[in-house]
């Protein structure tokens, strides 16, 4: 895991020497708590839009701030170990701000991608991306998943 949780300075080093050899860099981000195949493909689908996958994970104090005070279920450390086991992450940061927008401006990446979900809240950090010429994709969901749902589900159990 250590070689791909960097801080923003390592990560902003790796992506300077990456962007040297060519390669595009895709950026997403989110809380990734509880961990459920609609995570699986989305993962899989921003991988595909890019070379290099770069993911901002909301510190547990930022998730704590956007859920509420139950969450988040796993720390930020566990929930950085679970996503550096996928092939399709290359590296992740950890932020503790509400919005990744400091990130996006640091890392500059060619493809932005946040889910359907997305579509009419408004993507934080679009604006930042296509001014420079970058693009803002919306990835399918998975019906039917999502963390809240099966904390919801495992709730119902007790």
């Amino acid at each position: 895991m250590d070689e791909k949780l960097l801080t923003i300075d390592s990560l902003a080093e790796n992506i300077t020497r990456h962007r040297k050899q060519g390669k595009s860099i895709c950026f997403t981000n989110g809380c990734f708590d509880v961990v459920h195949r609609g995570h699986i493909e989305f993962l899989k689908f921003c991988k595909s839009q890019g070379d290099i996958l770069v993911v901002g994970l909301n510190s547990d104090g930022s998730v704590k701030a956007i859920k509420g005070p139950e969450r988040p279920i796993n720390n930020q450390h566990d929930r950085a170990a679970v996503l550096a086991a996928f092939g399709t992450v290359d590296y992740i940061t950890i932020f503790d701000e509400l919005d990744p927008i400091n990130l996006i401006k640091k890392v500059k990446p060619d493809v932005l991608v946040k889910g359907m979900d997305w579509e009419h809240k408004g993507v934080v950090g679009r604006e930042i991306v296509e001014a420079y010429g970058g693009k803002v994709v919306l990835a399918p969901l998975v019906e039917g998943k999502s963390s809240t749902a099966t904390i919801n589900k495992i709730r119902s159990l007790e």
